[in-house]
C-alpha cells in the first residue's frame, strides 16, 4: 500500500452524527419536547459558533456552553450540564457509517490509523469503545485538547509529532469536510481523500487528491 498512515476525521466520516436525534433524546430525558423549529434555531446559534471555533476565535468550552444558553434558562439548568447530557445522548445513539467496520477491519495490520477530530473529548473515547474501535486508532487527536482546530496546520503538526514524523507523502487524510479536513490536510502537505457521500459540489479552490462517495469505494481504492 502506498500509505503508511491514514488519518480519519470522526463525525460523518467514521460515525453518524445525527444531532437532531441526539438533541431530541437529550431533551426528552429532561421532560422537554424539542421540535424541528427549535432545531433550526439551535443550528442558527451552533453553526456560526463552529465557524468561530475553527477560525480560532473562541474556545471549545465557549462553543459547547454558548449553544445551549437559551435552553439552560428555560430548564433551570447550566448550559454546561446540557452540553454533557447532549454528549451522553450522542454516545447512546452512535453508529458507525456504512462500510466503516469493514474498512477498518480490512486495513488493520496493513497501515497505521489515527483520528484528528474537532469533535469533543467527552464523546470520542466512549464512542470508540462502544463501537469496538478503541484499540485501532492511535493517535487520537482531539482539537479541544490541543487547543487548536482543523484546518489549522498546528493540529496536523501535533499529530505528525505523535506519529514520529513519518514521510508526508506516506500519509493520507480522509474526511467529509472540504475545509477542515481536505484544505487542512493540503495545507499540512499530505494527500487527502474527500468522502463526499451526498454528492455535494466541490468548493472552489479545494482540490483533494482523491474523492469517493462511500467508505466501500475508499476501501476498494486503497486495497485495489
Amino acid at each position: 500500500m502506498r500509505y503508511q498512515w491514514i488519518l480519519f476525521d470522526a463525525d460523518e466520516t467514521l460515525f453518524h452524527f445525527d444531532a437532531f436525534k441526539g438533541l431530541q433524546l437529550m431533551f426528552s430525558r429532561q421532560q422537554y419536547q424539542f421540535n424541528a423549529d427549535e432545531y433550526q434555531y439551535y443550528q442558527s446559534i451552533n453553526l456560526p459558533l463552529w465557524q468561530q471555533y475553527q477560525q480560532g476565535e473562541i474556545s471549545a468550552q465557549q462553543l459547547q456552553v454558548n449553544r445551549f444558553t437559551p435552553w439552560a434558562e428555560k430548564l433551570g439548568q447550566t448550559a454546561g450540564a446540557l452540553n454533557s447530557a447532549f454528549m451522553q445522548a450522542m454516545a447512546d445513539i452512535c453508529t458507525p457509517l456504512p462500510g466503516a467496520a469493514e474498512l477498518i477491519t480490512s486495513l488493520k495490520g496493513r497501515v497505521n490509523m489515527g483520528i484528528i477530530t474537532n469533535g469533543f473529548t467527552e464523546l470520542q473515547q466512549i464512542r470508540l469503545e462502544r463501537t469496538g474501535f478503541a484499540d485501532v486508532f492511535s493517535p487520537l487527536v482531539i482539537s479541544e485538547q490541543v487547543g487548536v482546530a482543523k484546518p489549522h496546520i498546528d493540529i496536523f503538526n501535533h499529530a505528525f509529532a505523535l506519529m514520529g514524523h513519518p514521510p508526508k507523502q506516506r500519509i493520507l487524510m480522509v474526511g467529509d469536510n472540504p475545509h477542515a479536513d481536505i484544505q487542512g490536510g493540503i495545507n499540512a502537505g499530505i494527500d487527502t481523500c474527500w468522502l463526499n457521500r451526498h454528492g455535494a459540489t466541490r468548493p472552489e479552490g479545494v482540490a483533494p487528491h482523491k474523492e469517493v462517495n462511500s467508505l466501500a469505494q475508499l476501501q476498494q481504492w486503497l486495497l485495489g
